[in-house]
């Protein structure tokens, strides 16, 4: 009876061994298939996500390429812009200094002669009292009447300020001629003070005291300075944009200030020139206004960036400077600015054309 129990218990636990094998088997080709199902999955998967990876690749490298385009058509339109106002400007200073040279010239010119015609007659006159002490009385009213001892005096005061008004005069527009140089298309050895100083004589209007605004002087630290080869037009027009904004700046500055505070910290700008390594000059134009502030300084240099109102500039001054001294002349122009310390815009370009390394 045992054997025949046992029997059967063996025969039912190879039968239980069958199924669970046969279980097992299809588990592990379920298992095989499952895997199999998994490679390709993560397969296509990370085909999917190279492809992505390219794809992403691919359009931030369009977009870099728009983003340049859109620099670049920006830098062309500034330049365009600058070029044409640049080129009605100085076309419009040399004409306007052209006719207003030839009127002062004849003037200038005459009176030398009139000085002399005006001497001999007050010489003449001398002799006449000398002579004739006691003239009849119409002439005494009449001398009396035109008040003849200051008329003598104040004469020739008059026409030293009339000689010193039309040597004012033709200093300005020589400035302005100089300031144009329209005839300077080329690459020229220039003085670089004397372009600085033109500049300065232009907004002398902008320097000088007025019932709405207070002086602003100007310090020049100019050092010892060869011939530079430049456009000289273009850098006088950085000059310009520089010297404009730091007065914009001192300006706009003075207007949170008050009366006491201005007298105890005048303004002021400096200008200081020198030779770096016997092949560069250096040009730092220095304010002590408010400075720049932190939040806009990176984009000082962008093409139309501005933080002056509707009216006031078109925003393509800084940035076109940019372009011609580092462009055009193989240069470097940055700034140094901290709220509250005012702003130093320093410019640096070779002094012979052949020059190319910044330094």
């Amino acid at each position: 009876m045992d054997n025949q129990d046992n029997s059967i218990q063996i025969q039912e636990l190879e039968k239980t061994t069958r199924i669970l094998r046969k279980k097992l088997e299809r588990s592990e080709t379920e298992r095989r298939q499952l895997e199999s199902q998994i490679a390709t999955k993560e397969f296509l998967l990370k085909k999917i996500i190279c492809e992505l990876e390219e794809s992403q690749t691919d359009l931030q490298q369009r977009s870099q390429e728009l983003e340049n385009t859109l620099n670049n058509l920006h830098k062309m339109q500034a330049q365009m812009i600058q070029s044409e106002k640049m080129s009605a400007l100085g076309q419009m200073v040399a004409g306007i200094a052209h006719e207003i040279n030839n009127p002062v010239s004849f003037i200038y010119g005459n009176l030398s002669h009139i000085s002399q015609y005006t001497n001999d007659l007050l010489r003449l006159v001398q002799l006449y009292h000398r002579y004739f002490p006691n003239p009849p009385v119409e002439i005494q009213t009449e001398r009396k009447t035109i008040d003849l001892e200051f008329l003598e005096k104040d004469a020739i005061m008059v026409l030293q300020s009339m000689n010193i008004g039309t040597e004012r005069i033709r200093d300005i527009v020589l400035s302005l001629r100089n300031f144009s140089r329209l005839d300077q298309s080329e690459f020229k050895a220039v003085d670089i003070h004397e372009g600085i100083d033109n500049t300065l004589m232009i907004l002398q209007h902008r320097l000088k005291a007025t019932d709405k605004s207070p002086e602003i002087e100007v310090i020049k630290d100019y050092g010892n300075l060869s011939n530079v080869e430049c456009y000289a037009g273009q850098v006088n027009q950085v000059f310009m944009n520089i010297l404009v904004n730091a007065i914009d700046a001192l300006e706009e500055f003075n207007a949170k200030r008050t009366y006491q505070e201005i007298r105890d910290n005048p303004c002021r700008i400096t200008i200081r020139t020198s030779v770096v390594d016997f092949l560069w000059v250096k040009i730092a134009i220095a304010d002590n206004g408010s400075g720049i502030p932190e939040s806009i300084q990176k984009r000082i240099f962008n093409p139309f960036f501005t933080t002056k109102p509707v009216g006031k500039g078109t925003g393509m001054g800084m940035a076109i400077s940019y372009q011609i001294i580092t462009e055009k002349h193989g240069g470097k122009l940055e700034f140094f600015s901290k709220p509250g310390k005012g702003t130093e815009f320093v410019v640096q370009i070779p002094m012979r054309q052949q020059v190319s390394k910044v330094v």
